[in-house]
């Protein structure tokens, strides 16, 4: 399941992780961002021996939204040892996620 986190818990868990870990940062009120969240529910579930898989409420946690230069949601960042490898923006199916995510975990 795609934890909702927030500034005080992104730097261990996103920062600090060692591995590939998927951001989502979102929005209550967006629609794509909605229609995005089952899609997230099952990546999750089938790459949670590979990689982690959270995600940030702009609205929640603007600070972190103006740092990674969230301009529209969804934005998706992928993380690699701490550091952005991939921003990708928009709806994304399930195939493409799974890919760029054992892309980066291979």
């Amino acid at each position: 399941m795609a934890k909702v986190i927030d500034q005080s818990e992104f730097g261990n868990l996103v920062l600090k992780s060692e591995g590939v870990v998927l951001v989502d940062f979102f929005a209550i009120w967006c629609g794509p961002c909605k229609a995005l969240a089952p899609i997230l529910e099952e990546v999750s579930s089938e790459v949670k021996e590979t990689a982690s898989v959270y995600k940030v409420d702009i609205d929640q946690s603007q600070a972190l939204a103006q740092e990674y230069r969230v301009m529209s949601v969804p934005t998706l960042k992928i993380f690699k040892n701490g550091e952005v490898v991939e921003t990708i923006v928009g709806l994304q199916s399930k195939g493409v996620l799974l890919d760029k995510l054992n892309y980066y975990a291979g």
